[in-house]
């Protein structure tokens, strides 16, 4: 799972809003302001139908401090995204 769910700057991080962007998924923020240092995306294909999709998720970053729930308070009653 992506580590950016329990992060401080989540709904304001450019990495997490490309995070959304390629899962499909509506934004925390329309104009995120804060750039992450070294952040660490695991990249997995994964075959769909009659193509291949990946699955990003953050597994690292340098710039991460630690806010257990911080992605559910924003989306209360949301299932958390995979």
């Amino acid at each position: 799972m992506c580590i950016c769910v329990d992060c401080f700057w989540l709904d304001r991080c450019r990495t997490y809003h490309q995070v959304e962007n390629q899962h499909g998924q509506p934004h925390l923020a329309a104009a995120p302001d804060f750039e992450p240092e070294d952040p660490r995306i695991h990249v997995s294909l994964r075959p769909l139908a009659e193509s291949w999709g990946s699955e990003w998720d953050v597994r690292a970053c340098g710039s991460f401090r630690a806010d257990p729930g911080h992605w559910q308070r924003l989306r209360p009653g949301a299932c958390l995204p995979r």
